[in-house]
This record gives structure tokens, C-alpha cells and sequence, in this order.
């Protein structure tokens, strides 16, 4: 909800002023009273507010309004805790204007899982493709960043303010990521600065989690902290150069070889190799090869299969150049009426009515 008046927020420790998004639905900003009542707050804390109040510090609410309750604070404020969870979920028409969110001085990390969003800079511009993680420094007005228009995303972002994270990783500085370490050396960052890598499927459970918190509500103020510390290391510390960590490594090895059982499968849809020659081909035992794939895309490898084959059989319909019966044989279904209630299952249609009628037309 909005603040009507200047509040005093104990999740959060802020002063939210008339206008500023108060979290009811999650962890967040919930408990709220008169900002001339009684606090249990350090004279510190009590300053800080003020202080942030009469400055009135950077709010994002306004930027977010276009896309109504897609913006969904889960716990934090930026100018209070030092960190803060959002989750994003929204739909706009047109391209959104990502940088307007920026709070100046931060650092962000985003974990994308749908949507494109693409932060520009000097050289170019950084693309966050589904499903991708990285973090960006932003450089206040400089800042150019956007979120495609028509597409449907879905990210989690956090927040990093510099004190919070000169105050949690204490003596880390020359293992940080450079975009990192210049941001606690207070180090003026002349355009956003942009980090990217790829997000494998498990981060989903994490996101989860954090929007629905296993733990009761009076540890939550340390549970969160200890995330946003905990995805502060994985993210932004680095190995010497040179170097890999052992968990990267395996992640890494495990992507590539999903990667390639990808390739293969698409290779041949009609006979794919076996589970048993996959993990021969790869390299692996093909129970392992079947726990990886599954952590790393959230389907076994027959459900990705299948995917592949009516996603395939789709396309050649919209061409117009086979009949029903062509595209199921195509694709490796020798059972017309098994090809037609999977790709009702899929698509929402028979195929027969493909591309002319979709669940999204009816």
C-alpha cells in the first residue's frame, strides 16, 4: 500500500514518506506506526531516518506504477537494511524504462528467468536472456537500461547499498568482482558497469523461498540478511586468476553437458539415441546425466523431447507445407491420435486447427 503520511516502519528500519510503497503482502514493510510514537530504535537509526526524510532519498515507486502489483517488495529497504528483495512480474506494452528503478550508488543483482532486459553502455549493450544472472553498478543519470515491451517477465532483484556491503564482507575486497570492489572503494563509476552469466533452474526453488520464507516471522530480519550475504559471495566473489572454483566447475561441466544432449536430441528427432548411449556420448553414467539435465532445465530428458518434437511439428504447420499426419511422422510420432493429445496438451489446440486456433484465441 501507499504511505499516507510520513510512517515509521520497524521492518525496515525508514521513515516511508506520503506516497512510498509499504509491503503488506510479504515480509517487509509491516508493522507500521506514528512517526512521533515511541521507538525502540537506536538514536543512530533514528537519525538516519531523519536525515533520510528531510534529503528525500531516491524512490523507485513511481518508476514501478506503470506495472501495477507487478512489483512485489519481499523484504529490505535500501536506505534502511542496506539490501532489499523485489520480485518482479508484469507484462508491458511497450519498452519499460529498467534504469527509472536504479536506486543511484547501488549495486544490483538480478536473476532473470523470462523477459529480456538490456542495460547499455560504452561498448554496446549487456542482454539479461532468459535465464541469465548478473549484477550491474548503475551510474545515476547516466544510467540507460530498458525492458523489452510485449514480453512477459519475471526476475528477482537485490539491492546492495556500499555500507551494507563494507559492513558484511570485511577484508574481501581484492576477491570481489571489479564492479564490486570499485563500488566499496567508493571509486566513481563513469557508465553502468554490467555482469552476466547464465542461471541454472535451481535458483527457481531459491526464489521461492524467498518470497515464501521457511522460517517464522520474528527470524526473518537475519534470515534475509544472511541471503543477501549468501548471494553476495556467489555472485560477486571471484577466483584468482587463472582459477575456478570446484562448485563453478562442476556447474559449468554440468550445463555444457546438457548443452550437448540438447544438441544431439535435435539432431535427430525421429530416433534419438538412447539414455544409455547419451551418457556414452557424454561421458557420464546416464543416471547422472538424468539427475544434471533435470536440475539444470526442470524436465527429464523425455520431457524435453517431447517439447522439442511439438514444438518442431508446430513450425511445420505454420508453414503450410505438411498435413498433420507429415508433421507427426516428422517429428518420430508413429501414433497419430498419441500426437494429437500431446500437442492439444501443449498448444491448447488439435492440430488440425493449428495455427488458426490457440488457447489464447478462444
Amino acid at each position: 500500500m501507499l504511505a499516507a503520511k510520513n510512517e515509521n516502519c520497524r521492518a525496515c528500519q525508514r521513515v516511508h514518506p506520503p506516497g512510498d510503497f509499504i509491503s503488506t503482502t510479504y515480509s517487509g514493510c509491516i508493522e507500521l506506526k506514528a512517526a512521533g510514537s515511541k521507538s525502540s530504535t537506536t538514536g543512530k537509526a533514528r537519525d538516519a531516518r531523519k536525515s533520510d526524510a528531510s534529503q528525500s532519498p531516491f524512490s523507485e515507486v513511481e518508476a514501478w506504477r506503470s506495472a501495477g502489483p507487478g512489483w512485489q517488495p519481499i523484504y529490505g529497504s535500501f536506505h534502511g537494511t542496506g539490501f532489499s528483495f523485489e520480485w518482479h512480474d508484469f507484462t508491458p506494452k511497450s519498452d519499460f524504462d529498467w534504469a527509472a528503478t536504479f536506486h543511484p550508488g547501488s549495486l544490483e543483482l538480478c536473476l532473470n528467468f523470462s523477459g529480456t532486459g538490456v542495460v547499455f553502455t560504452s561498448g554496446g549493450e549487456c542482454r539479461f536472456d532468459p535465464p541469465s544472472a548478473g549484477f550491474y553498478r548503475t551510474a545515476g543519470q547516466k544510467s540507460r537500461a530498458t525492458r523489452l515491451g510485449g514480453q512477459h517477465h519475471q526476475f528477482l532483484t537485490i539491492e546492495y547499498s556500499r555500507p551494507f556491503l563494507n559492513q558484511s564482507l570485511p577484508g574481501l575486497s581484492a576477491s570481489l568482482h571489479p564492479i564490486a570492489r570499485d563500488l566499496m572503494e567508493d571509486r566513481p563509476a563513469g557508465e553502468p558497469c554490467v555482469a552476466v552469466t547464465r542461471l541454472a533452474q535451481p535458483a527457481r526453488l531459491m526464489v521461492e523461498s524467498l518470497r515464501h520464507p521457511p522460517v517464522s516471522a520474528s527470524v526473518h530480519p537475519i534470515w534475509y540478511q544472511c541471503k543477501a550475504i549468501e548471494l553476495a559471495v556467489t555472485f560477486l566473489v571471484q577466483p584468482p586468476e587463472g582459477e575456478e572454483f570446484f562448485c563453478t566447475r562442476q556447474q559449468r561441466l554440468a550445463q555444457e553437458r546438457v548443452e550437448l544432449v540438447a544438441f544431439l536430441l535435435k539432431q535427430n528427432l525421429v530416433e534419438p539415441p538412447p539414455l544409455e548411449e547419451l551418457g556414452r556420448k557424454i561421458g557420464c553414467s546416464h543416471f547422472y546425466l538424468s539427475r544434471i539435465f533435470s536440475a539444470q532445465t526442470g524436465q527429464t530428458i523425455s520431457q524435453y523431447l517431447r517439447d522439442l518434437r511439438l514444438e518442431k511439428a508446430a513450425e511445420l504447420l505454420r508453414q503450410g507445407e505438411h498435413n498433420v499426419t507429415e508433421a507427426a511422422m516428422e517429428v518420430g510420432y508413429s501414433s497419430l491420435s498419441h500426437f494429437s493429445q500431446a500437442f492439444h496438451e501443449k498448444f491448447g489446440c488439435c492440430p488440425g486447427l493449428y495455427p488458426v486456433r490457440t488457447s489464447s484465441q478462444k
